[in-house]
């Protein structure tokens, strides 16, 4: 402590306190007291602050001056207060003189200080505090800088000296209370003129009455009010009558004791940091919590306090240490430390020193004091800007408070207090999209109908890349309320809300759900005309590109009738198809040929627009133009025409494969880059697909493939051995390889193609795809394939030509027991070598093989063939039937053919055909079949068929009902069966 400074700097020197004439050096306590209840009397009656101030110095001065010993120190003290009373009594002359009268009273207040320090530490510890407290503030004090001098230590005792002197005290034991309990504790003493008579409560609005006594104002009011007589009332401490009830406010009592509070408020607050840094336990931690609440309650003003003197960082430790009592307390402190922060201030140091994601955990909490308390914590740095995104960004922060506002059961609280958070939050527009990412669509949809252009624009976009969700209800909520806003943006927005409105329609409209819903706000018309009539120029987007994608995605959901799809009254369904297809060309951009595409595709299932499509192709030359979008380098629309040229190919299958072979590079470009032990690609797949279902006896496409066979066959093997079929696009992938290798057998009439299905031996190929039972039209490409093989069986299949019997020379060398040997050890006769002919196949009577002549038989593919007799489905089982009706014509041995099909069952798998289809064709061929069993057959057979009840009714039922050739076949076999 500085002593004498002030004096020194002083425009008045000891000597003139020493001169002043009216001081006595006999003045009692009691006199001094009187004197310095004037001084605290005139320095109200100025209403300056700073007097007020040096008024409160000199109340605290009074308390020291009724425990004083020293008569020296009271001698001294008497001085001060005299010149400061005199000095207070001239405060009434001019303003001119004012700053002279405050700087004296200000060198006053500093020797009074000298003086207070000069006394000899007491035995009462609490005296000594309050006296170096006193001193402490009196040197402190300055007109100049008082305002400005926020540094000031409030206490009554320097915090920092405790500290320091208790930190040279052993490390206490873990039962005795800790040094910094000590801190706490060790506050100013309560003085008892700072206590009601009354009340026996600290004072919060002192007043004194005539007899010199103060009391507190609600307290002595009632007092008043128990005497029914004026006259009568006396004072409740001295007994003696008052004469007047006037209340005089004590305000240098007032302001001392609020001076007291603060002080002691900030040595709680420090005393309370240093626990909170010392890691203590839990107990001590929970009661420095406890305390800084009520702090908190108390004053607004100690909230600044605790936030200045750093103890957020040391909240966010403890937060930390993951016990259930101690984050509810320090969320709820934090909960306090963030009220009535106009300026963010709290806020700010918390984003800075706590982890936001430890906050929004224990909303996950099951226990609810904890969640709340989180939840109230929220709720208050959610009113903060910087907050909104700081919560924002914590993943999965915004997902946890929407799932805790929709949990069952009800948490009414938890439910309140989370609207509270979102409302919030909905400041920063990136929430409202993570809001709406997770299902809570409300807050999007208000600021989209109800924002300002900005925010209608932002909300929009975000229509257009969100994912609706998987909640069928909600996704129909969202696209009622959006879509009639959206349309009206494209229709008579600006080239900016177009943009906007189209990529929201499109997200909108990838769901199949939403197809319906779009095509019931009249979408589809205003799509159409967008397409196919309006034009704006300089625009940066393609919106005929743009409406077309949404009609593409609407018809491709499947859930869209042709009838719901209302034209402009000016433009007929031909129109509109027309005109796609005339702009299906290569000078179109990309984007619009592969969404014309897609449309047209859709159009196809509708018989109405078929016909139509079917009709303005083969007018105009769109299938030239088709074909040659198989060579523009964009993929997406180069399959997309394949697809659509796989749709036109029953139509105009011959048409295609003639403008393909006439195009350059194809078709050997459909099958180029094929993969090796990748799954194919989309592309890969409907090329393939597209060579398989052009039309089979094409030659001129055959002949354009012809070398591609081993390439076919190579990657049939590979797909087969990767696995790779289960992929997306496998299976397309192989039946497209297996339908190219069967339309070589249906041009087997050309010799380079039967010595192409020899070499590479076709008819074992076709034998072991026959099994492939995951796929279908695998087995049905391979019956057909096989139909075609052995049909040019039986005239491959000859006779063996005669071969003379060669003789061969006498073994003359050998003697008898080598002949004798020779004829032991061999069939032959030793003269001779006898050469056996080859077998003949029982059915063709001549020299057969599987890769030679296609014999099914040697193939041993009858009993295969047979098998998919049982299948499911209609088309495996008709091609089947077809290839085992090879077997029967009228050019093969009947007879063995008919044993060879029996004795692998074929009555029964025939009969299983006719039981399980109602198929006309099937039954056709089912019936030809086995009337050829009953013909050729034997009594056995005969009596096996004429056994089945169901077949017979099935016979007569065709009998009379069935028409052509089908009632004649059932008529000849019910003339076997009788």
């Amino acid at each position: 402590m500085k002593q004498g400074n002030s004096m020194s700097s002083s425009s008045i020197s000891y000597d003139w306190f020493s001169s002043v004439n009216n001081i006595s050096t006999a003045s009692d306590v009691k006199s001094l007291l009187v004197v310095i209840s004037e001084i605290i009397e005139l320095s109200t009656v100025t209403q300056n602050d700073d007097f007020i101030t040096i008024g409160c110095y000199f109340y605290r001065v009074s308390l020291v001056i009724m425990e004083l010993e020293s008569s020296e120190i009271l001698l001294s003290l008497s001085d001060c207060i005299h010149i400061a009373k005199d000095l207070f009594s001239s405060i009434t002359i001019p303003d001119s003189q004012v700053k002279t009268i405050m700087k004296q009273l200000e060198s006053v207040i500093k020797h009074m200080g000298e003086v207070l320090n000069s006394i000899k530490p007491s035995s009462e510890e609490h005296f000594h505090y309050a006296v170096q407290s006193l001193v402490k503030d009196v040197d402190s004090f300055s007109f100049d800088s008082f305002e400005t001098n926020v540094q000031m230590e409030y206490d009554l005792y320097a915090i920092n000296d405790i500290e320091s002197s208790t930190d040279d005290e052993p490390e206490p034991e873990p039962e005795p209370e800790p040094e910094t309990t000590h801190v706490i504790y060790n506050i100013e003493p309560l003085y008892e003129t700072f206590f009601c008579p009354l009340t026996n409560k600290i004072m919060n609005d002192p007043v004194t009455i005539e007899t010199g006594v103060t009391y507190e104002r609600i307290a002595i009011t009632e007092w008043f009010e128990k005497f029914g007589n004026p006259a009568d009332i006396i004072c409740p401490k001295t007994g003696v009558k008052i004469n007047s009830t006037i209340l005089n406010r004590n305000i240098a009592l007032l302001e001392t004791i609020k001076q007291w509070e603060v002080r002691n408020e900030q040595a709680n607050i420090k005393a309370a940091k240093a626990v909170l840094s010392l890691a203590s336990s839990k107990p001590k931690i929970l009661e420095v919590i406890h305390n800084l609440q009520t702090l908190c309650r108390t004053k607004p003003y100690n909230v600044v306090e605790i936030r200045s003197v750093g103890v957020i960082p040391l909240l966010a430790t403890i937060l930390n240490r993951e016990d259930r009592d101690l984050t509810v307390g320090t969320l709820e402190l934090l909960t306090q430390l963030t009220q009535n922060d106009d300026e963010d201030e709290g806020k700010k140091m918390i984003a800075t020193a706590v982890d936001l994601s430890l906050i929004i955990q224990n909303l996950a909490s099951e226990v609810e004091h904890l969640k709340h308390s989180a939840l109230l914590l929220l709720v208050e740095l959610s009113k903060s800007s910087y907050f909104c995104d700081q919560i924002g960004s914590v993943s999965g922060g915004i997902l946890m408070l929407i799932t805790l506002k929709y949990r069952q059961p009800v948490d009414a609280f938890a439910s309140e207090k989370v609207d509270e958070i979102l409302k919030n939050l909905e400041r920063s527009p990136n929430n409202i999209k993570i809001m709406a990412e997770n299902g809570h669509w409300q807050p999007l949809l208000h600021h989209f109908l109800e924002g300002n252009e900005e925010m209608k624009m932002e909300m929009g976009s975000y229509l257009g890349e969100i994912f609706l969700g998987q909640d069928d209800e909600i996704k129909g909520y969202v696209v009622e309320t959006v879509s009639p806003v959206l349309i009206q943006m494209v229709f008579h927005g600006n080239s900016l809300a177009r943009n906007v409105a189209f990529k929201a329609l499109k997200q909108i409209s990838s769901h199949p759900e939403n197809a319906t819903i779009l095509v019931k706000s009249g979408i589809a018309s205003n799509m159409f005309d967008e397409m196919l009539k309006r034009t704006i120029y300089n625009e940066p987007m393609n919106s005929k590109a743009e409406a077309a994608a949404i009609l593409a995605n609407i018809l491709e959901s499947g859930s869209v009738q042709l009838s719901d799809l209302q034209t402009d009254h000016k433009m007929s369904l031909n129109y509109v198809v027309y005109t796609m297809i005339k702009r299906v060309r290569n000078s179109t951009s990309d984007d619009v040929n592969i969404n014309f595409v897609r449309i047209l595709l859709c159009l196809m299932k509708f018989p109405k627009t078929q016909e139509i499509i079917v009709s303005v192709v083969r007018e105009g030359d769109a299938c030239t133009n088709l074909v040659e979008l198989l060579n523009n380098p964009n993929e997406e629309l180069q399959v997309v025409s394949i697809v659509f040229s796989i749709a036109l190919s029953p139509f105009f299958g011959n048409i295609l494969a003639d403008k393909l072979c006439k195009t350059r590079g194809q078709p050997q470009a459909l099958l180029k880059d094929l993969p090796e032990t990748t799954a194919p690609t989309e592309k890969q797949a409907v090329s393939v697909k597209f060579l398989a279902k052009l039309p089979h006896e094409n030659l001129s496409l055959n002949l354009a493939l012809f070398n591609a066979v081993p390439l076919i066959l190579r990657k049939l093997d590979q797909v087969q051995r990767s696995g790779t079929r289960m992929s997306k696009y496998g299976s397309v992938y192989l039946e497209g390889l297996v339908g190219i290798l069967v339309r070589f057998t249906s041009t087997l009439y050309e010799h380079q193609f039967l010595v192409l299905a020899t070499t590479f031996s076709f008819t074992t190929v076709f034998t072991e795809l026959l099994m492939n039972t995951f796929s279908d039209e695998i087995q049905k490409l391979s019956a057909n394939g096989l139909e075609n093989l052995s049909s040019k069986t039986v005239t491959l299949s000859k006779p063996p030509p005669k071969i003379k019997k060669p003789k061969l020379k006498k073994f003359k060398r050998f003697n008898r027991l080598k002949e004798f040997y020779l004829q032991k050890c061999f069939s032959f006769d030793s003269r001779y070598l006898e050469i056996i002919p080859p077998s003949l196949c029982p059915v063709h009577k001549g020299v057969c093989s599987s890769q030679e002549t296609f014999c099914l038989v040697e193939a041993h593919a009858v009993e295969k063939l047979l098998t998919c007799f049982d299948h499911t489905n209609i088309q495996v089982v008709e091609a089947a039937l077809s290839a085992i009706c090879t077997l029967l014509d009228e050019r093969v041995d009947l007879d063995a053919s008919v044993s060879i099909l029996i004795r692998n069952k074929a009555i029964q798998h025939v009969l299983n055909v006719i039981k399980a289809h109602k198929n006309e064709s099937l039954r056709r061929k089912a019936f030809w079949i086995l009337e050829k069993l009953l013909k050729e057959g034997d009594v056995n057979s005969t009596s096996e068929i004429s056994q089945d009840k169901f077949l017979r009714a099935t016979l007569i039922n065709v009998l009379h009902y069935g028409n052509g050739d089908i009632r004649l076949m059932a008529e000849k076999i019910l003339r076997h069966l009788s």
